[in-house]
């Protein structure tokens, strides 16, 4: 049974939290920074962390005195980082989540909930709980250690050499967080069953998915006629399954087919590429939001063959830009709409799978219609992130009514 909370219960649950207060951290922006104009509008955010500088943070909107920040390592470390040795780098990520924790941890002011992105709240979220504070770790992928292993075996698969995939230490990291946390949020199914799977109660497991921005993705630009428009939007690397995308690209029979491809390109790609066909296929970079909403609503489908991630946001950007889905059942798309309805679920790793729903979509444009509507009508109904906050509120509100370590919550979110 999946808890599911109603406008009824999150009123009630206002209700209960209006005179509590929330402290969030985040190595960056993330969906923490929603999460927090969620909290600010409900007048329970007192404070968020961040290691970026005011002069990005101050277009998230937030006023500057619920902002605190420490930004002396990771930008630098975002500029530089790619013309650095590998291990260097990881050393300064490390050193980036460790400084930014100690520093959390010696300024946290008292409050009600902390909430830490995984892998910075390991002595901030100790603190906190000394404080007296409830301490949820949110992670937004997969259990740290399920991810080092699938992604370990994508390496070698590919025969790609990296002398460490995910650093042990990060895994040590996020596996005490888990351990300390009252509660673990996470945005999908699927990474709620890596997490059992590693061992991990179900009833320590909140599942909150992620909002869409519907003001800034809708439809604009229409397909062109007798064209097959194929859209990738995320980092162009291993983990997002480009390999199989581009494999089931070269097989899809179409005279004016076209693939796009969106997002930041990882040097693993690049020693990828020569292996296959890049007729046809477009490899675009970054685009600016608008930019890539108009982008989804010229294309007839996005396709994310991810072999691992939480619940990737472009989904539901380009849902609500009309574009049906191909998904793996490992990119949370489960989550945002059901399989032959707005999209198609894939396994990981099938070409094949890709192929046959490529064709079917290119093959039958009334499908692709019936499609976008329902996808439209879907992300629709799911809402911006107000359903997020929400969501939040009521675990929240739960875990620090119940007492002593979080029992009543655990209660109302074992199983979903």
């Amino acid at each position: 049974m999946e808890f599911r909370v109603t406008l009824k219960s999150s009123k009630v649950a206002d209700n209960r939290v209006s005179s509590l207060s929330v402290v969030l951290a985040v190595p960056g922006v993330f969906h923490t920074f929603e999460l927090a104009h969620e909290l600010d509008h409900r007048g329970y955010l007192k404070q968020i962390y961040s290691t970026f500088p005011w002069k990005r943070l101050k277009r998230e909107g937030l006023s500057r005195d619920k902002v605190r920040m420490f930004p002396w390592i990771h930008p630098p470390q975002l500029v530089f980082g790619g013309h650095l040795p590998e291990g260097l780098n990881r050393d300064i990520g490390l050193a980036v989540a460790r400084s930014f924790d100690w520093y959390i941890a010696r300024t946290l002011p008292d409050c009600d909930v902390f909430v830490a992105l995984s892998g910075c709240g390991v002595v901030s979220g100790r603190r906190a709980k000394q404080m007296g504070a409830r301490f949820i770790c949110d992670r937004g992928s997969s259990h740290i250690r399920y991810q080092a292993e699938i992604l370990a075996e994508e390496y070698a698969r590919w025969g790609i050499e990296r002398a460490v995939i995910v650093d042990p230490r990060t895994i040590a990291r996020e596996e005490t967080e888990y351990q300390q946390a009252d509660v673990i949020t996470i945005p999908s199914e699927f990474a709620r069953r890596s997490f059992i799977e590693k061992g991990i109660p179900a009833a320590k497991l909140r599942k909150i998915p992620y909002g869409v921005r519907l003001d800034r993705f809708s439809p604009s630009l229409p397909s062109a006629s007798g064209t097959f428009e194929v859209l990738f939007a995320g980092q162009v690397a291993l983990r997002k399954g480009i390999p199989y995308l581009l494999e089931a690209f070269s097989r899809l029979k179409h005279p004016r087919k076209r693939l796009r491809i969106v997002g930041t390109v990882q040097p693993e790609f690049k020693a990828l590429a020569a292996r296959f066909d890049l007729a046809n296929v477009e490899i675009l970079g970054s685009k600016p939001q608008a930019e890539l909403a108009r982008i989804m609503s010229s294309s007839h489908v996005l396709v994310l063959p991810s072999v691992e991630e939480g619940l990737a946001l472009v989904q539901a950007q380009a849902m609500a830009c009309g574009c049906p889905i191909v998904s793996s059942v490992n990119s949370g798309g489960e989550d945002l709409f059901s399989d032959g309805i707005e999209g198609f679920l894939i396994p990981i790793r099938s070409p094949e799978a890709i192929a046959d729903r490529l064709q079917q979509l290119a093959d039958d444009p009334d499908l692709r219609q019936r499609m976008s509507e329902a996808a439209l009508k879907r992300v629709r109904q799911i809402g911006g992130w107000r359903d997020y906050g929400d969501m939040w509120v009521d675990l929240i509100s739960h875990l620090v009514g119940s007492g002593g370590h979080g029992s009543r919550v655990h209660e109302q979110i074992a199983g979903g």
